[in-house]
C-alpha cells in the first residue's frame, strides 16, 4: 500500500488545547495508526513540526513524544512544511496563517479565524487566492452528543422544530486561593480575550449545520467578575466579557437561546447541553450523551404550587444508544481535513464558514453594546 508523510507545522501547541487535543490525541495518535485512508486505497502520515515561541517548552515536548523537528522560526517551519496548523492566542493568528498563504501552505485553524470581521474575510479572500485548502476547527459538530441529535434530524424525529436551548459553562476560579482553569488572557479584551468572541463562534457553526444559519441575534454580556489572578499569581483587572446571553433567529424560524458563562457552577449533566423541542418530540444532548421525550409518551404534568413536585421528570425520558464507536472529535476533523487537503473529499469547514462565526459575534458585541437585534448580513 502506498504512503507518503505530511508536513504539519504546528504553532501554539504547547498550550493546554493545542498540546492536548491537537498534537496527543489527534496528529500523534493519526500517526501512531498509521496515517490516513485515502479514497485510492493509499494513507498520508501526518508528521508534526513544532512552532512556537519558547524554545525550552518546544525543546521539552519534542523530547517527551519522541519528536525530531521544533523550530521558534515560523520561516523555517514554512519551509519545511505542506500545511501550517494554527493554536496561538486570537490576536497572533492573523500575522502567521497570512505569512502561512503567502508561502503557498494549505492551512487549519483553531477558531476564532481572526479578531474581526474584517480580519476574517480579509483571510478568507487571501486563501482563495492562494488556491490552497483550508480549515477552521469546528469540533463541537462532532461530539457523540450531537452526532446523535443529528441523527434524529436526519430521521425525522422532531418534526417541525420549534426551538433550541443551549446552557454552556461552569466556575472558573479567580485565581486567587484556587488557580483558574483557563488563561489569564481570556478575560482581558486587548489580547484577544472574552466569551463572546469564544464562544457565539461555536454557536454560529453548531445552528447552522444542525438547524440553518443565523439571521438575526439579541445579545447581552457581562463581565461578572471583574477582578483576577494571572498565573504568577498578580491580580489583574478582567476588561473581557465572562457570560453572554444570546437569542438567535434562523432561517426557517427557529428560535435558539444560548446562555455561555465561566460564572456559573454547573446543575446539569453535562458542561454544555441543548434540548430542541419539536412538534412530534424533543430531545436534550450534551457532550456524550442524547435523551428524548416523543409525542405519544409525552406526560401531563400539572402546575400545583401548593404541593411538593412529586414526579421525576429525568426519569421520564429515553437515553438514545450509542449504535456505535465515536472517536476524539477533533482528531476525526483532522483527519477530514487531511483528506480534503490530499484527496480533494469536500470539506465545508472553511475559512468562510470561520468568517460567519467571527460575523455572529461582532453582531452578538454590537447587540450587546446598542441594546437591540442585529440582523447578519447575508
Amino acid at each position: 500500500m502506498e504512503q507518503r508523510t505530511l508536513g504539519i507545522a504546528m504553532n501554539g501547541v504547547t498550550g493546554r488545547m493545542g498540546y492536548r487535543q491537537h498534537l496527543v490525541r489527534s496528529i500523534l495518535a493519526i500517526r501512531d495508526e498509521g496515517g490516513v485512508l485515502l479514497p485510492d486505497g493509499s494513507r498520508v502520515v501526518p508528521e508534526p513540526i513544532l512552532v512556537g515561541r519558547d524554545a525550552a517548552k518546544l525543546r521539552a515536548l519534542a523530547l517527551r513524544h519522541g519528536l525530531e523537528r521544533w523550530t521558534t522560526d515560523l520561516s523555517e517551519a514554512l519551509d519545511a512544511c505542506d500545511v501550517y496548523f494554527d493554536a496561538q492566542i486570537t490576536q497572533a493568528r492573523e500575522k502567521a496563517i497570512k505569512a502561512a498563504l503567502a508561502a503557498g501552505k494549505h492551512v487549519y485553524t483553531e477558531k476564532p479565524l481572526a479578531e474581526t470581521l474584517d480580519g476574517a474575510l480579509d483571510l478568507a479572500h487571501l486563501a482563495s487566492q492562494a488556491g490552497v485548502r483550508h480549515g477552521v476547527v469546528q469540533d463541537k459538530l462532532f461530539l457523540p452528543g450531537l452526532l446523535k441529535l443529528r441523527r434524529l434530524l436526519d430521521g425525522g424525529f422532531f418534526g417541525r422544530v420549534l426551538s433550541v436551548r443551549g446552557e454552556f459553562g461552569y466556575w472558573v476560579f479567580e485565581g486567587d486561593w484556587q488557580p483558574a482553569q483557563r488563561p489569564s488572557w481570556n478575560y482581558r479584551t486587548e489580547d484577544g480575550g472574552g466569551i463572546t468572541l469564544d464562544m457565539f463562534c461555536h454557536w454560529s457553526y453548531v445552528l447552522e449545520h444542525l438547524f440553518g444559519p443565523v439571521e438575526a441575534v439579541t445579545a447581552r454580556i457581562a463581565t461578572h467578575v471583574p477582578t483576577r489572578w494571572d498565573e504568577n499569581g498578580s491580580e489583574y483587572r478582567a476588561t473581557a466579557d465572562d457570560a453572554a446571553y444570546g437569542i438567535f433567529e434562523l432561517s426557517g424560524g427557529v428560535i435558539a437561546q444560548i446562555n455561555s458563562s465561566w460564572c456559573t457552577r454547573v446543575n446539569r449533566d453535562e458542561l454544555v447541553e441543548f434540548q430542541v423541542d419539536g412538534v412530534e418530540g424533543s430531545a436534550v444532548a450534551g457532550l456524550h450523551r442524547c435523551r428524548i421525550q416523543h409525542r405519544a409518551a409525552t406526560p401531563m404534568p400539572t402546575w400545583d404550587p401548593d404541593a411538593p413536585t412529586t414526579e421525576r421528570f429525568r426519569d421520564q425520558w429515553q437515553e438514545v444508544p450509542d449504535n456505535g464507536v465515536t472517536d476524539n472529535g477533533f482528531k476525526v476533523q483532522w483527519e477530514a481535513f487531511l483528506r480534503h487537503v490530499c484527496a480533494g473529499t469536500p470539506f465545508p469547514h472553511d475559512f468562510a464558514s470561520g468568517a460567519r462565526g467571527v460575523a455572529l459575534a461582532e453582531a452578538g458585541l454590537r447587540s450587546a453594546a446598542e441594546g437591540r437585534r442585529v440582523v447578519l448580513d447575508a
